[in-house]
C-alpha cells in the first residue's frame, strides 16, 4: 500500500523534516481536489486544517470596509494554505478561494495538535515552520493595506 510519505517529504515545507516525525504526520494527511472557484475556507469558521498545494493556485482574501473582497496574497504550487489550525481559537483569519484546479495534500489539525502534545520537538518544528509562514502573510496584509489606503506623506 503506497502511502503520502514521499509526496510529504518532497514538499518544501517538510522538506528538511525528519523521516520519522513524517512517518508521525503521514496519518493526518490526505489527498483533496477543490474546483476552480470554489471556497475552501471563509473567515471566522473553525480552521481544522491546513493544505500543501501541489498544483494550482489559491486566492487569500480580506473583506474590505467597504464590504468587498481584496486578494492579499496569491499562493501556488509548493506553497502552504492556513496556519489558523495552530493558534487558539483555531478560526480561519482570512477567505481562501481556489483561483484553478488545486490538488492538494490536507493535513488534519486536530490529529496534528495530538501529535505535536505527544512529541514536542515536532511541534517545535511545526511552529518554526508556521512562524515564518504567519510573518509572511502579515507583510502580504501590510503591503495590500498600504495599497488600498496610501501613505499619508
Amino acid at each position: 500500500m503506497e502511502t503520502l510519505e514521499p509526496i510529504l517529504a518532497e514538499h518544501p515545507f517538510f522538506r528538511e523534516l525528519a523521516r520519522p516525525d513524517l512517518h508521525l504526520l503521514v496519518g493526518c494527511a490526505s489527498n483533496v481536489v477543490f474546483e476552480a472557484g470554489t471556497t475552501i475556507f471563509r473567515e471566522g469558521e473553525d480552521a481544522d486544517s491546513f493544505y500543501l498545494i501541489r498544483q494550482g493556485k489559491v486566492a487569500l482574501e480580506a473583506e474590505s470596509p467597504e464590504r468587498h473582497s481584496v486578494i492579499v496574497q496569491t499562493l501556488g504550487k509548493g506553497e502552504v494554505l492556513g496556519w489558523s489550525w495552530l493558534v487558539p481559537p483555531y478560526h480561519w483569519c482570512f477567505d481562501a478561494k481556489a483561483v484553478d484546479l488545486t490538488r492538494a495534500i490536507a493535513l488534519n489539525g486536530k490529529c496534528l495538535r495530538e501529535k505535536c502534545d505527544e512529541n514536542p520537538r515536532l511541534g517545535y518544528e511545526l511552529l518554526k515552520g508556521f512562524a515564518r509562514i504567519m510573518a509572511e502573510r502579515l507583510q502580504a496584509a501590510r503591503m495590500q493595506m498600504l495599497d488600498i489606503y496610501g501613505t499619508n506623506t
